[in-house]
């Protein structure tokens, strides 16, 4: 049960780190490119999205593993 706990929070570790960079990236392509401005706007609000799903996903995960162990 250790190593299931270790890979679940090294892929929370990568989501959280991914999604951060994914935002910043948009931040930061979307003060460079105006022609693209809208574009870069949506990118970034689905991934704040994703983050907020992929966060209730593991929260509900813990609940499924505390209800049942």
């Amino acid at each position: 049960m250790a190593s299931i706990d270790e890979i679940s929070m090294a892929v929370i570790s990568l989501l959280r780190l991914g999604a951060v960079f994914r935002f910043l990236f948009c931040m930061v392509r979307l003060q460079s490119a105006e022609e693209e401005a809208t574009q870069y706007k949506k990118r970034a609000k689905n991934t704040v999205v994703f983050y907020i799903i992929a966060e209730c996903v593991w929260q509900i995960k813990e609940i499924v593993f505390y209800y049942y162990s």
